[in-house]
């Protein structure tokens, strides 16, 4: 198989090729090899390829011989290395597979490598010192997100047509918006955190996957989802597998539109013309929307100082256990400026101050749930602003402390967290671009807890409506100027 035939194939096309014998796993393994090879030494997703050991039987599972990355964190795969873009877990080896990756196998998923993530995910531009910066293929002098920024490069280029991403602040729906592809952030308790943990971030993380097709996510969610023995609550299975209902006719939804960011951040000219040929999209499909102003019920500064004393105290207990496991210090040798400060305030947060953000969290869900009443999707831009330059997100880092940090997320990414705090289901669909740049612009599209299903029927007729999986950007595999 020719890299320029394998490219264009989403994941289920390749897996039906498989069963019907038109191609062999082997074949598809080795064409997904040649583009890695091809395009990552200029984007820098991958941190490591391995030989791949499953060799699942053609047909035997959904995805069976497709191959497919995993993100350096989140997932555990025996033997292979687990280093959480850290210099503190730098040589780590996961000694066995996480709850995920056996249902990753289960699918028929042939992982060959990892993806770059910012140290211990804790940024929403992928730009470790362990690694280096990954570079958005559309623009190699823009960032590529984060915190999945890696899996979004690696599947923008066409190295693989999915990838496992996560998902704590916006952290796979900011790449599929920078990098044109689809991510949709399932709802918490969807996907099974186990056997290691049964939260992460206090809940705010969940895990799933950014690809080219609606079909691919909602294939790979029917495969991933589900509770595992011991996890403390689940959520509700859904009435039937989401590969069918993107192919459903979703209705005429009542659609609420947000056009003004939470915290006052404005969206940038070219965002906001892109959310408005959304909405005419959308109405030219018979949807009702309307603009709406939704009240998270708390004030924005309390929001952010919650989640700050939430992600910190979570953050600086993943790094105690990390420094105690390799024996290694807690300092500037092994965790980069922002990191270590954000430990620091960590510390400094009280037992009485960390609970009180649970009840923050509680009062931005019910108040979200409310707006679910009255509406079916909530529609906002994914991000203001079009992918920054390399370097941005980072400039000035060594001044803040760890509130400052959550602070300036919340001000680049002001649409994607509330969604992560409340629980509910959230995607990013790269409906338009820029005119000017050609650069992607993801929509956002939000649904009450546990309908994902909801989001995928939209998801299906948009993407048949306005097709977007054609788009190729500057460098990908199937471009014979790359080679």
């Amino acid at each position: 198989m020719r890299v320029t035939e394998y490219v264009r194939f989403d994941a289920v096309g390749l897996a039906e090729l498989v069963a019907k014998g038109e191609v062999t796993p082997a074949e598809v393994q080795a064409a997904a090899r040649e583009a890695a090879r091809t395009v990552n030494p200029q984007i820098n997703a991958i941190v490591e390829t391995w030989p791949a050991d499953d060799e699942p039987k053609p047909g035997s599972a959904p995805l069976a011989g497709v191959p497919f990355l995993i993100k350096d964190l989140g997932v555990s795969m025996a033997g292979m290395r687990l280093e959480l873009g850290s210099r503190l877990a730098a040589g780590n080896v996961a000694a066995a597979d996480s709850a995920l990756m056996r249902r990753f196998r289960r699918a028929g998923l042939v992982t060959f490598g990892r993806t770059s993530t910012p140290e211990l995910a804790y940024s929403i531009a992928t730009e470790p010192a362990l690694y280096g910066a990954t570079r958005n293929p559309w623009d190699l002098e823009r960032s590529a997100g984060g915190s999945s920024g890696g899996a979004g490069a690696a599947v923008a280029a066409r190295v693989v047509p999915i990838a496992h991403a996560t998902d704590a602040a916006g952290s796979l729906r900011i790449p599929a918006a920078y990098n044109g592809l689809f991510g949709l952030k399932p709802t918490r308790g969807r996907v099974s955190m186990g056997p290691d943990a049964d939260e992460i971030f206090s809940g705010l993380a969940v895990q799933a996957s950014v690809s080219r097709t609606v079909r691919d996510s909602a294939a790979l969610l029917d495969e991933i989802s589900g509770p595992e023995a011991g996890d403390p609550y689940f959520a509700p299975q859904p009435p039937r597998p989401y590969a069918e209902e993107v192919t459903r006719h979703p209705g005429s939804l009542r659609i609420g539109v947000l056009t003004r960011a939470w915290g006052g951040r404005r969206t940038t000219a070219p965002v906001a013309d892109a959310l408005s040929r959304t909405v005419r999209l959308l109405e030219s499909l018979g949807h009702r929307v309307e603009e709406v102003k939704v009240d998270l019920g708390v004030d924005w500064e309390e929001f952010v100082l919650a989640n700050a004393r939430l992600m910190t105290v979570n953050l600086t207990a993943t790094i105690d256990g990390l420094a105690a496991a390799f024996g290694r210090p807690v300092d500037s040798s092994t965790l980069e400026p922002v990191t270590l400060a954000s430990y620091h305030y960590g510390q400094r947060v009280s037992g009485a101050q960390f609970v009180s953000a649970f009840a923050i969290r509680n009062r931005v869900a019910r108040s979200l749930a409310r707006y679910f009443d009255a509406y079916d999707i909530l529609l906002t831009p994914t991000l203001p602003e079009l992918p920054i330059p390399l370097g941005t997100y980072g400039e000035g880092a060594e001044a803040l402390d760890g509130l400052g940090w959550i602070d300036r997320l919340n001000d680049r990414s002001p649409f994607t967290m509330a969604f992560n705090v409340a629980g509910t289901p959230a995607m990013s669909v790269p409906l338009t671009a820029d005119t000017e740049t050609g650069l992607p612009i993801g929509m956002q599209f939000a649904a009450g807890y546990g309908l994902e299903g909801l989001l995928f029927r939209l998801a299906g007729q948009l993407e048949e409506a306005s097709p977007w999986s054609d788009r190729t950007p500057t460098v990908w595999a199937g471009n014979r100027t790359n080679h």
